[in-house]
Protein backbone atom coordinates (compact mmCIF):
# COMPACT_ATOMS: atom_id res chain seq x y z
CA UNK A 1 0.00 0.00 0.00
CA UNK A 2 2.85 2.34 0.92
CA UNK A 3 4.60 1.60 -2.38
CA UNK A 4 1.43 2.42 -4.32
CA UNK A 5 1.08 5.70 -2.44
CA UNK A 6 4.70 6.64 -3.18
CA UNK A 7 4.23 5.67 -6.83
CA UNK A 8 1.13 7.90 -7.07
CA UNK A 9 3.02 10.80 -5.48
CA UNK A 10 5.90 10.34 -7.93
CA UNK A 11 3.50 10.19 -10.87
CA UNK A 12 1.71 13.38 -9.74
CA UNK A 13 5.09 15.13 -9.36
CA UNK A 14 6.15 14.09 -12.87
CA UNK A 15 2.82 15.25 -14.37
CA UNK A 16 3.02 18.57 -12.51
CA UNK A 17 6.61 19.07 -13.75
CA UNK A 18 5.59 18.35 -17.36
CA UNK A 19 2.67 20.79 -17.13
CA UNK A 20 4.94 23.44 -15.60
CA UNK A 21 7.45 22.97 -18.42
CA UNK A 22 4.69 23.23 -21.02
CA UNK A 23 3.36 26.38 -19.38
CA UNK A 24 6.78 28.04 -19.14
CA UNK A 25 7.58 27.08 -22.73
CA UNK A 26 4.31 28.57 -23.98
CA UNK A 27 4.84 31.76 -21.95
CA UNK A 28 8.30 32.18 -23.52
CA UNK A 29 6.84 31.61 -26.99
CA UNK A 30 4.08 34.15 -26.34
CA UNK A 31 6.61 36.72 -25.11
CA UNK A 32 8.67 36.34 -28.29
CA UNK A 33 5.81 36.23 -30.83
CA UNK A 34 5.00 39.41 -32.76
CA UNK A 35 2.11 38.13 -34.90
CA UNK A 36 -1.20 38.67 -33.05
CA UNK A 37 -2.98 35.62 -34.54
CA UNK A 38 -0.16 33.23 -33.71
CA UNK A 39 0.14 34.71 -30.22
CA UNK A 40 -3.61 34.28 -29.62
CA UNK A 41 -3.34 30.60 -30.70
CA UNK A 42 -0.44 30.09 -28.26
CA UNK A 43 -2.48 31.69 -25.45
CA UNK A 44 -5.41 29.36 -26.23
CA UNK A 45 -3.03 26.38 -25.86
CA UNK A 46 -1.72 27.80 -22.57
CA UNK A 47 -5.21 28.04 -21.07
CA UNK A 48 -6.22 24.64 -22.45
CA UNK A 49 -3.73 23.03 -20.00
CA UNK A 50 -5.99 23.67 -16.97
CA UNK A 51 -9.21 25.31 -18.18
CA UNK A 52 -11.50 22.29 -17.73
CA UNK A 53 -9.64 20.60 -14.87
CA UNK A 54 -8.23 23.12 -12.38
CA UNK A 55 -9.62 26.69 -12.34
CA UNK A 56 -6.99 27.88 -9.85
CA UNK A 57 -4.09 26.72 -12.01
CA UNK A 58 -5.87 28.31 -14.97
CA UNK A 59 -6.17 31.53 -12.95
CA UNK A 60 -2.47 31.42 -12.05
CA UNK A 61 -1.47 30.89 -15.69
CA UNK A 62 -3.64 33.89 -16.65
CA UNK A 63 -1.99 35.99 -13.91
CA UNK A 64 1.47 35.07 -15.23
CA UNK A 65 0.36 36.04 -18.72
CA UNK A 66 -1.04 39.32 -17.36
CA UNK A 67 2.35 40.16 -15.82
CA UNK A 68 4.03 39.51 -19.19
CA UNK A 69 1.41 41.74 -20.85
CA UNK A 70 2.14 44.60 -18.41
CA UNK A 71 5.92 44.24 -18.83
CA UNK A 72 5.78 44.07 -22.64
CA UNK A 73 2.84 46.48 -23.05
CA UNK A 74 1.10 43.65 -24.93
CA UNK A 75 -2.57 44.65 -24.92
CA UNK A 76 -3.71 41.51 -26.79
CA UNK A 77 -2.25 39.27 -24.08
CA UNK A 78 -3.66 41.61 -21.42
CA UNK A 79 -7.19 41.26 -22.82
CA UNK A 80 -6.87 37.46 -23.08
CA UNK A 81 -5.51 37.20 -19.52
CA UNK A 82 -8.30 39.34 -18.03
CA UNK A 83 -10.92 37.28 -19.91
CA UNK A 84 -9.46 33.99 -18.66
CA UNK A 85 -9.32 35.24 -15.07
CA UNK A 86 -13.03 36.01 -15.43
CA UNK A 87 -13.67 32.51 -16.79
CA UNK A 88 -11.75 30.94 -13.89
CA UNK A 89 -13.73 32.97 -11.35
CA UNK A 90 -16.93 31.77 -13.05
CA UNK A 91 -15.70 28.17 -12.82
CA UNK A 92 -15.35 28.38 -9.03
CA UNK A 93 -18.77 30.03 -8.67
CA UNK A 94 -17.67 33.66 -8.13
CA UNK A 95 -19.93 35.20 -10.77
CA UNK A 96 -19.39 38.81 -9.61
CA UNK A 97 -15.64 38.79 -10.23
CA UNK A 98 -16.15 36.59 -13.28
CA UNK A 99 -18.42 39.19 -14.87
CA UNK A 100 -16.19 42.10 -13.83
CA UNK A 101 -13.01 40.70 -15.43
CA UNK A 102 -14.85 39.50 -18.55
CA UNK A 103 -16.34 42.98 -19.14
CA UNK A 104 -12.95 44.65 -18.58
CA UNK A 105 -11.47 42.30 -21.17
CA UNK A 106 -14.18 43.12 -23.71
CA UNK A 107 -13.69 46.89 -23.21
CA UNK A 108 -10.00 46.45 -23.98
CA UNK A 109 -10.63 44.14 -26.96
CA UNK A 110 -13.06 46.61 -28.54
CA UNK A 111 -10.30 49.25 -28.50
CA UNK A 112 -7.85 46.88 -30.24
CA UNK A 113 -10.17 46.11 -33.19
CA UNK A 114 -9.00 42.48 -33.54
CA UNK A 115 -11.96 40.31 -34.61
CA UNK A 116 -10.43 37.02 -33.43
CA UNK A 117 -9.62 38.44 -30.00
CA UNK A 118 -13.03 40.13 -29.81
CA UNK A 119 -14.85 36.87 -30.63
CA UNK A 120 -12.94 34.84 -28.01
CA UNK A 121 -13.65 37.36 -25.28
CA UNK A 122 -17.32 37.63 -26.25
CA UNK A 123 -17.60 33.84 -25.93
CA UNK A 124 -16.09 33.89 -22.41
CA UNK A 125 -18.38 36.75 -21.37
CA UNK A 126 -21.34 34.94 -22.94
CA UNK A 127 -20.57 31.84 -20.86
CA UNK A 128 -20.73 33.95 -17.68
CA UNK A 129 -24.11 35.41 -18.72
CA UNK A 130 -25.31 31.89 -19.64
CA UNK A 131 -24.49 30.63 -16.14
CA UNK A 132 -26.28 33.67 -14.71
CA UNK A 133 -29.33 32.67 -16.85
CA UNK A 134 -29.20 36.05 -18.61
CA UNK A 135 -29.99 34.37 -21.91
CA UNK A 136 -30.60 37.43 -24.16
CA UNK A 137 -27.14 38.87 -23.41
CA UNK A 138 -25.48 35.46 -23.81
CA UNK A 139 -27.22 34.88 -27.17
CA UNK A 140 -26.21 38.35 -28.45
CA UNK A 141 -22.55 37.77 -27.51
CA UNK A 142 -22.36 34.25 -28.99
CA UNK A 143 -24.13 35.39 -32.17
CA UNK A 144 -21.71 38.31 -32.66
CA UNK A 145 -18.74 35.98 -32.17
CA UNK A 146 -20.13 33.39 -34.62
CA UNK A 147 -20.81 36.04 -37.29
CA UNK A 148 -17.33 37.57 -37.00
CA UNK A 149 -15.60 34.20 -37.15
CA UNK A 150 -17.68 33.08 -40.14
CA UNK A 151 -16.52 36.22 -41.96
CA UNK A 152 -12.90 35.51 -40.93
CA UNK A 153 -13.30 31.82 -41.90
CA UNK A 154 -12.06 30.81 -38.44
CA UNK A 155 -13.93 27.50 -38.12
CA UNK A 156 -12.55 26.56 -34.71
CA UNK A 157 -13.69 29.65 -32.81
CA UNK A 158 -16.92 29.74 -34.83
CA UNK A 159 -17.69 26.20 -33.63
CA UNK A 160 -17.20 27.30 -29.99
CA UNK A 161 -19.69 30.14 -30.45
CA UNK A 162 -22.23 27.87 -32.19
CA UNK A 163 -22.10 25.08 -29.60
CA UNK A 164 -22.59 27.66 -26.83
CA UNK A 165 -25.58 29.05 -28.72
CA UNK A 166 -27.01 25.52 -28.88
CA UNK A 167 -26.48 25.10 -25.14
CA UNK A 168 -28.04 28.43 -24.15
CA UNK A 169 -31.12 27.79 -26.33
CA UNK A 170 -31.43 24.29 -24.80
CA UNK A 171 -31.19 25.71 -21.26
CA UNK A 172 -33.77 28.34 -22.20
CA UNK A 173 -36.23 25.67 -23.38
CA UNK A 174 -36.02 26.68 -27.08
CA UNK A 175 -35.32 23.19 -28.38
CA UNK A 176 -35.81 23.87 -32.11
CA UNK A 177 -33.22 26.68 -32.06
CA UNK A 178 -30.91 24.49 -29.96
CA UNK A 179 -31.19 21.74 -32.57
CA UNK A 180 -30.41 24.13 -35.42
CA UNK A 181 -27.21 25.44 -33.83
CA UNK A 182 -26.08 22.04 -32.53
CA UNK A 183 -26.55 20.56 -36.02
CA UNK A 184 -24.61 23.47 -37.59
CA UNK A 185 -21.79 22.92 -35.09
CA UNK A 186 -21.71 19.18 -35.78
CA UNK A 187 -21.58 19.70 -39.55
CA UNK A 188 -18.86 22.34 -39.18
CA UNK A 189 -16.53 20.23 -37.01
CA UNK A 190 -17.01 17.11 -39.15
CA UNK A 191 -16.36 19.08 -42.36
CA UNK A 192 -13.24 20.83 -41.01
CA UNK A 193 -11.85 17.91 -39.00
CA UNK A 194 -11.70 19.97 -35.77
CA UNK A 195 -13.12 17.32 -33.43
CA UNK A 196 -11.82 18.40 -30.00
CA UNK A 197 -15.36 18.91 -28.69
CA UNK A 198 -17.13 16.38 -30.92
CA UNK A 199 -18.12 14.24 -27.89
CA UNK A 200 -19.65 17.24 -26.13
CA UNK A 201 -21.52 18.27 -29.31
CA UNK A 202 -22.88 14.75 -29.80
CA UNK A 203 -24.05 14.72 -26.17
CA UNK A 204 -25.81 18.03 -26.87
CA UNK A 205 -27.54 16.53 -29.91
CA UNK A 206 -28.48 13.42 -27.92
CA UNK A 207 -30.13 15.51 -25.18
CA UNK A 208 -31.94 17.68 -27.76
CA UNK A 209 -33.31 14.70 -29.68
CA UNK A 210 -34.28 13.05 -26.37
CA UNK A 211 -36.33 16.12 -25.49
CA UNK A 212 -37.91 16.06 -28.96
CA UNK A 213 -38.76 12.37 -28.56
CA UNK A 214 -36.49 11.17 -31.40
CA UNK A 215 -35.43 7.95 -29.66
CA UNK A 216 -33.19 6.41 -32.32
CA UNK A 217 -31.38 9.69 -33.05
CA UNK A 218 -30.87 10.38 -29.34
CA UNK A 219 -29.39 6.90 -28.75
CA UNK A 220 -27.20 7.26 -31.83
CA UNK A 221 -25.71 10.59 -30.78
CA UNK A 222 -25.13 9.45 -27.18
CA UNK A 223 -23.27 6.38 -28.48
CA UNK A 224 -21.20 8.57 -30.83
CA UNK A 225 -20.36 10.86 -27.91
CA UNK A 226 -19.21 7.92 -25.78
CA UNK A 227 -17.07 6.44 -28.58
CA UNK A 228 -15.42 9.78 -29.33
CA UNK A 229 -14.70 10.52 -25.65
CA UNK A 230 -13.30 7.01 -25.15
CA UNK A 231 -11.04 7.46 -28.18
CA UNK A 232 -9.72 10.70 -26.66
CA UNK A 233 -9.55 9.14 -23.16
CA UNK A 234 -11.62 12.03 -21.75
CA UNK A 235 -13.36 10.87 -18.53
CA UNK A 236 -15.29 14.13 -18.21
CA UNK A 237 -17.02 13.79 -21.57
CA UNK A 238 -17.55 10.01 -21.19
CA UNK A 239 -19.26 10.62 -17.84
CA UNK A 240 -21.42 13.41 -19.28
CA UNK A 241 -22.52 11.26 -22.23
CA UNK A 242 -23.43 8.29 -20.00
CA UNK A 243 -25.35 10.59 -17.65
CA UNK A 244 -27.28 12.12 -20.57
CA UNK A 245 -28.13 8.62 -21.77
CA UNK A 246 -29.18 7.57 -18.25
CA UNK A 247 -31.54 10.56 -17.95
CA UNK A 248 -32.98 9.74 -21.36
CA UNK A 249 -33.64 6.11 -20.36
CA UNK A 250 -35.25 7.23 -17.10
CA UNK A 251 -37.59 9.53 -19.08
CA UNK A 252 -38.62 6.49 -21.15
CA UNK A 253 -39.21 4.50 -17.92
CA UNK A 254 -36.32 2.20 -18.85
CA UNK A 255 -35.01 2.26 -15.29
CA UNK A 256 -32.78 -0.81 -15.58
CA UNK A 257 -30.93 0.77 -18.54
CA UNK A 258 -30.84 4.08 -16.70
CA UNK A 259 -29.15 2.40 -13.72
CA UNK A 260 -26.51 0.80 -15.99
CA UNK A 261 -25.61 4.10 -17.70
CA UNK A 262 -25.69 6.19 -14.52
CA UNK A 263 -23.40 3.64 -12.85
CA UNK A 264 -20.94 3.91 -15.75
CA UNK A 265 -21.11 7.70 -15.47
CA UNK A 266 -20.08 7.45 -11.82
CA UNK A 267 -17.33 4.89 -12.51
CA UNK A 268 -15.66 7.05 -15.18
CA UNK A 269 -14.83 9.81 -12.69
CA UNK A 270 -14.84 7.89 -9.41
CA UNK A 271 -11.05 7.76 -9.00
CA UNK A 272 -10.10 10.96 -10.79
CA UNK A 273 -9.78 14.67 -9.95
CA UNK A 274 -13.23 15.03 -11.55
CA UNK A 275 -14.88 13.04 -8.75
CA UNK A 276 -17.39 15.84 -8.08
CA UNK A 277 -18.97 15.08 -11.49
CA UNK A 278 -20.32 11.88 -9.94
CA UNK A 279 -22.73 13.91 -7.81
CA UNK A 280 -25.62 14.12 -10.32
CA UNK A 281 -25.49 10.49 -11.53
CA UNK A 282 -25.17 9.29 -7.90
CA UNK A 283 -28.27 11.27 -6.99
CA UNK A 284 -30.10 9.77 -9.99
CA UNK A 285 -29.02 6.24 -8.96
CA UNK A 286 -30.21 6.83 -5.39
CA UNK A 287 -33.67 7.81 -6.67
CA UNK A 288 -33.76 4.88 -9.16
CA UNK A 289 -32.96 2.33 -6.44
CA UNK A 290 -35.36 3.88 -3.92
CA UNK A 291 -37.97 1.28 -2.94
CA UNK A 292 -36.14 -1.46 -4.89
CA UNK A 293 -32.81 -1.94 -3.15
CA UNK A 294 -32.22 -0.13 0.10
CA UNK A 295 -28.53 -1.04 0.23
CA UNK A 296 -27.91 0.48 -3.22
CA UNK A 297 -30.04 3.50 -2.34
CA UNK A 298 -27.92 4.13 0.76
CA UNK A 299 -24.69 3.41 -1.17
CA UNK A 300 -25.36 6.02 -3.86
CA UNK A 301 -26.86 8.48 -1.42
CA UNK A 302 -23.59 8.29 0.53
CA UNK A 303 -21.68 8.73 -2.73
CA UNK A 304 -23.79 11.79 -3.55
CA UNK A 305 -23.12 13.21 -0.07
CA UNK A 306 -19.39 12.45 -0.40
CA UNK A 307 -19.24 14.15 -3.83
CA UNK A 308 -21.17 17.12 -2.45
CA UNK A 309 -18.82 17.34 0.55
CA UNK A 310 -15.87 17.05 -1.81
CA UNK A 311 -17.24 19.91 -3.88
CA UNK A 312 -17.81 21.98 -0.73
CA UNK A 313 -14.29 21.23 0.58
CA UNK A 314 -12.79 21.96 -2.81
CA UNK A 315 -14.54 25.31 -2.94
CA UNK A 316 -13.46 26.10 0.63
CA UNK A 317 -9.83 25.38 -0.29
CA UNK A 318 -10.24 27.35 -3.50
CA UNK A 319 -11.57 30.37 -1.60
CA UNK A 320 -8.45 30.41 0.60
CA UNK A 321 -6.21 30.11 -2.47
CA UNK A 322 -8.22 32.78 -4.28
CA UNK A 323 -7.58 35.24 -1.44
CA UNK A 324 -3.84 34.75 -1.96
CA UNK A 325 -4.28 35.05 -5.73
CA UNK A 326 -6.32 38.26 -5.36
CA UNK A 327 -3.62 39.78 -3.16
CA UNK A 328 -0.99 38.97 -5.81
CA UNK A 329 -3.24 40.37 -8.53
CA UNK A 330 -3.80 43.55 -6.49
CA UNK A 331 -0.05 44.03 -6.02
CA UNK A 332 0.42 43.41 -9.74
CA UNK A 333 -2.19 46.06 -10.55
CA UNK A 334 -0.61 48.55 -8.12
CA UNK A 335 2.79 48.01 -9.74
CA UNK A 336 1.26 48.59 -13.18
CA UNK A 337 -0.49 51.77 -12.03
CA UNK A 338 2.75 53.01 -10.44
CA UNK A 339 4.63 52.30 -13.68
CA UNK A 340 1.97 54.06 -15.77
CA UNK A 341 2.04 57.06 -13.41
CA UNK A 342 5.82 57.26 -13.73
CA UNK A 343 5.62 57.07 -17.53
CA UNK A 344 2.93 59.78 -17.52
CA UNK A 345 5.07 61.93 -15.24
CA UNK A 346 8.07 61.55 -17.54
CA UNK A 347 5.90 62.46 -20.54
CA UNK A 348 4.56 65.55 -18.76
CA UNK A 349 8.11 66.62 -17.87
CA UNK A 350 9.14 66.20 -21.50
CA UNK A 351 6.13 68.23 -22.69
CA UNK A 352 6.99 71.03 -20.22
CA UNK A 353 10.65 71.00 -21.27
CA UNK A 354 9.67 71.07 -24.96
CA UNK A 355 7.31 73.99 -24.35
CA UNK A 356 10.01 75.89 -22.42
CA UNK A 357 12.53 75.06 -25.15
CA UNK A 358 10.24 76.42 -27.87
CA UNK A 359 9.57 79.61 -25.89
CA UNK A 360 13.31 80.03 -25.24
CA UNK A 361 14.12 79.45 -28.90
CA UNK A 362 11.56 82.08 -30.02
CA UNK A 363 12.91 84.50 -27.41
CA UNK A 364 16.50 83.96 -28.63
CA UNK A 365 15.42 84.50 -32.26
CA UNK A 366 13.70 87.76 -31.32
CA UNK A 367 16.69 88.86 -29.26
CA UNK A 368 19.23 88.07 -31.96
CA UNK A 369 17.13 89.71 -34.65
CA UNK A 370 17.46 92.99 -32.72
CA UNK A 371 21.18 92.71 -32.10
CA UNK A 372 23.50 90.29 -33.86
CA UNK A 373 21.66 88.87 -36.90
CA UNK A 374 21.62 91.17 -39.91
CA UNK A 375 21.09 88.58 -42.65
CA UNK A 376 17.41 88.55 -43.72
CA UNK A 377 17.58 84.97 -44.98
CA UNK A 378 18.90 83.80 -41.63
CA UNK A 379 16.01 85.57 -39.87
CA UNK A 380 13.49 83.95 -42.24
CA UNK A 381 15.03 80.50 -41.69
CA UNK A 382 14.99 80.79 -37.88
CA UNK A 383 11.44 82.16 -37.97
CA UNK A 384 10.22 79.20 -40.02
CA UNK A 385 11.93 76.78 -37.60
CA UNK A 386 10.30 78.49 -34.60
CA UNK A 387 6.82 78.34 -36.13
CA UNK A 388 7.28 74.70 -37.20
CA UNK A 389 8.23 73.81 -33.64
CA UNK A 390 5.07 75.51 -32.31
CA UNK A 391 2.68 73.83 -34.72
CA UNK A 392 4.31 70.37 -34.50
CA UNK A 393 4.16 70.65 -30.72
CA UNK A 394 0.42 71.34 -30.98
CA UNK A 395 0.05 68.31 -33.27
CA UNK A 396 1.94 66.17 -30.75
CA UNK A 397 -0.40 67.26 -27.95
CA UNK A 398 -3.50 66.50 -30.04
CA UNK A 399 -2.35 63.02 -31.18
CA UNK A 400 -3.21 61.03 -27.96
CA UNK A 401 -6.69 62.57 -27.98
CA UNK A 402 -7.14 61.51 -31.63
CA UNK A 403 -6.07 57.94 -30.85
CA UNK A 404 -8.64 57.75 -28.06
CA UNK A 405 -11.44 59.16 -30.23
CA UNK A 406 -10.68 57.07 -33.35
CA UNK A 407 -9.72 53.83 -31.51
CA UNK A 408 -6.61 53.44 -33.73
CA UNK A 409 -8.75 53.24 -36.89
CA UNK A 410 -6.36 54.13 -39.80
CA UNK A 411 -9.14 55.66 -41.91
CA UNK A 412 -10.47 57.81 -39.06
CA UNK A 413 -6.93 58.83 -38.03
CA UNK A 414 -6.16 59.88 -41.62
CA UNK A 415 -9.34 61.96 -41.86
CA UNK A 416 -8.68 63.60 -38.48
CA UNK A 417 -5.08 64.45 -39.39
CA UNK A 418 -6.20 65.87 -42.75
CA UNK A 419 -8.76 68.07 -40.94
CA UNK A 420 -6.14 69.27 -38.44
CA UNK A 421 -3.70 69.89 -41.28
CA UNK A 422 -6.37 71.82 -43.15
CA UNK A 423 -6.77 74.10 -40.13
CA UNK A 424 -3.13 74.38 -39.06
CA UNK A 425 -1.54 74.81 -42.52
CA UNK A 426 -3.27 78.13 -43.37
CA UNK A 427 -2.73 79.35 -39.80
CA UNK A 428 0.93 78.38 -40.05
CA UNK A 429 1.30 80.20 -43.38
CA UNK A 430 -0.38 83.39 -42.10
CA UNK A 431 1.53 83.32 -38.82
CA UNK A 432 4.79 82.72 -40.64
CA UNK A 433 4.16 85.63 -43.02
CA UNK A 434 3.11 88.00 -40.22
CA UNK A 435 5.81 87.02 -37.71
CA UNK A 436 8.73 87.04 -40.14
CA UNK A 437 7.55 90.32 -41.67
CA UNK A 438 7.42 91.91 -38.22
CA UNK A 439 10.87 90.54 -37.28
CA UNK A 440 12.38 91.76 -40.55
CA UNK A 441 10.83 95.22 -40.18
CA UNK A 442 12.11 95.46 -36.63
CA UNK A 443 15.53 94.25 -37.75
CA UNK A 444 15.60 96.90 -40.50
CA UNK A 445 14.62 99.63 -38.05
CA UNK A 446 17.37 98.47 -35.68
CA UNK A 447 19.89 98.47 -38.50
CA UNK A 448 18.74 101.90 -39.76
CA UNK A 449 18.91 103.29 -36.24
CA UNK A 450 22.36 101.82 -35.83
CA UNK A 451 23.43 103.30 -39.19
CA UNK A 452 21.95 106.71 -38.25
CA UNK A 453 23.89 106.78 -34.98
CA UNK A 454 27.06 105.82 -36.80
CA UNK A 455 26.59 108.64 -39.36
CA UNK A 456 25.90 111.17 -36.62
CA UNK A 457 29.01 110.04 -34.79
CA UNK A 458 31.11 110.42 -37.93
CA UNK A 459 29.66 113.86 -38.67
CA UNK A 460 30.57 115.04 -35.17
CA UNK A 461 34.11 113.78 -35.57
CA UNK A 462 34.43 115.69 -38.85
Amino acid sequence: MKQRFLLCCLLCTVIATVFAQDENTLLRQIAGEKNDSIRIEQIIRLFALHQDTDPLKDMQAAKNLLQHAYDAEDRVSEAMALSEIGYAYKSIGDMTNGLDFAIRALDLAEDLRNNELDALIRINLGVVYKDLADYPKAIALFSDAATKMAAEKNDKIQSWALMNLAQVYYDNGKTDSALMYAQRTYELVVRTGYTTYLGFICTQLGKIHARLGNTSLANGFFEMAIRDAQTKNAPKYISQAYFGLAEFQQQRSQNDSAIIYATRSVEEVAHTSLFVLSMKPAKLLSSLYEGKNNDSTIKYLKLFIAANDSLYNLRSIQQVQVLSFENELHQQQLAKEKQEAEVKRQQNIQYVLMALGIVAFIFVVLLLSRTFITNERMIEFLGVIALLLVFEFLNLLLHPMLVKITHHSPVQMLLALVCIGGILAPLHHKAEKWAIKKILEKNKRVRLESARRTIEKLEKEL
